[in-house]
């Protein structure tokens, strides 16, 4: 995995028709509507995204997130260390009745411009549907 930044944007059909891999390395203050659901800056995310076809000729995206951030323990309001890992299936569409039209194993990828994919946009949202509804610490280790 390389230690830079993704490329911000890029032409997904072309990526697809090169079964090109991007990724890097993020900082969550790179990304906004993560970064807010934080408890501070710090951390790393690792992201990878896959494009190809598949049989059915959809521009198919498969991504991976690896991350270490600080969320805030819902107990003790205090910063809680936390890794959030996932993979996703998505299918890159620009309508609703595409979308509809999709297997249950695969999720849509909604854009108005394939050629204009927001990569960075992908991950956050990978991101954010990663993190758990709530953060506690061990009660041990929790500053009630």
């Amino acid at each position: 995995m390389s230690t830079e930044a993704p490329i911000r944007t890029l032409d997904a059909r072309r990526a697809a028709q090169r079964e090109q891999s991007v990724g890097g390395v993020l900082r969550p203050a790179q990304l906004p509507r993560f970064a807010a659901l934080l408890a501070d800056d710090s951390g790393t995310i690792e992201a990878s995204l896959n494009f190809s076809f598949d049989e059915e000729k959809r521009l198919r995206v498969r991504t991976e997130i690896r991350a270490q951030v600080q969320v805030t323990c819902q107990r003790c309001l205090q910063p809680l260390a936390l890794a959030l890992a996932g993979e996703n299936s998505l299918a890159v569409v620009t309508h609703d009745d595409a979308a509809s039209q999709l297997p249950r194993e695969v999720e849509p990828l909604l854009v108005e411009e394939p050629e204009n994919l927001d990569v960075w946009a992908v991950i956050e949202e990978d991101l954010i549907l990663a993190l758990p509804p709530y953060s506690y610490h061990e009660t041990a280790a929790c500053r009630e």
